[in-house]
């Protein structure tokens, strides 16, 4: 058990808060599950509580405790979902403007902690104790937040079978490649999609294979994966046709997503509004949590969350 003030790990009652500085929430089984001790005693020699989480849905408990227990800083350890759901915890207790959140990254992928410029275990603890505090947006689709992407189509509907080496392999289009290569057929999301951008409005409908929406998260093949996270603005890319079966491999995925390519629309977005146009919801992925929506608006609250960067982060990425 973990127990410190108002705050405990182990499923019993919470006690009164008495003024937590610094909370860590743990998800040791994410990744490889090896990262346990090692963020553990991280997080003895800067000063955190540890808080370890044992179910679903403990990540968002736990950092809503920890705010309301008086903490001023709150890090994550796990995952993109694991760092999901600490930052919907500090959300829900209304602090999420106020607690600075931190990135210990520990999952698989671990996206959002390298377009912040955090590059592993170790190196989060020198960020967080030395690094610059920047402002960054966050992302709401219907109120839910999310940090790091959207995605819907083949992609959200394969998640499950994407495995650790297609993510090393192909990156961010890892969830693309799976997709594709878990259907033997898709016929294509029927999409209608309302974009209000910096200048303009824009619209588009059709049958997309896949919907890829980043708030710190950007869509290319090659090079640096974050977007501008201080602008305020959603980076769409919308995958308009299926590609054929050859396109599964990595040299075919690049042309697929190249910079001049008919297949592929991208906008830039500080309203999204779409609507799926069939009977049934479609299957949208936040930061690797699943939800059903025959109607979703997404939006971004800008520079809300305050958090450590490492050096390698960008302000503002080309």
């Amino acid at each position: 058990m973990v127990e410190s003030g108002g705050l405990r790990s182990d499923g019993g009652e919470e006690t009164e808060a008495n003024g937590v500085d610094r909370v860590l929430v743990l998800n040791p089984v994410s990744g490889d599950a090896n990262h346990r001790e090692q963020v553990r005693e991280l997080a003895d020699q800067n000063g955190f509580t540890v808080l370890e989480t044992q179910g679903e849905g403990e990540a968002v408990r736990f950092a809503r405790l920890a705010a309301a227990s008086g903490a001023d800083l709150v890090a994550a350890a796990g995952g993109d979902g694991t760092l999901n759901g600490v930052a919907r915890g500090l959300d829900a207790a209304d602090a999420l403007g106020e607690v600075t959140f931190a990135v210990v990254p520990c999952g698989t992928g671990n996206n959002f902690a390298g377009n912040v410029g955090v590059e592993s275990i170790t190196h989060a603890f020198e960020v967080i104790e030395r690094g610059e505090r920047r402002r960054i947006d966050v992302a709401t689709a219907d109120g839910r937040l999310f940090l790091n992407s959207c995605v819907a189509g083949v992609t959200a509907d394969a998640s499950a079978s994407t495995t650790p080496e297609m993510k090393e392999r192909f990156g961010v289009l890892a969830y693309v490649v799976g997709g594709l290569r878990s259907v033997t057929s898709f016929d294509g999301l029927p999409l209608s999609v309302e974009a209000v951008g910096p200048d303009c409005e824009e619209t588009w409908s059709g049958e997309a294979v896949t919907v890829l929406v980043g708030n710190a998260r950007r869509f290319p093949v090659e090079g640096h994966t974050q977007a501008n996270v201080e602008d305020g603005l959603l980076d769409v890319t919308i995958v308009e046709r299926m590609p054929s079966a050859e396109l599964v491999e990595e040299a075919a995925i690049q042309r697929l997503f190249g910079e001049e390519t008919e297949h592929v629309t991208r906008l830039l977005s500080s309203e999204l509004r779409v609507d799926v146009r069939r009977d049934e919801p479609a299957e949208f992925s936040f930061d690797g949590e699943m939800g059903s929506y025959e109607s979703v608006r997404m939006t971004t609250r800008t520079r809300e969350l305050e958090l450590p960067v490492g050096e390698k982060y960008e302000p503002t990425p080309e």
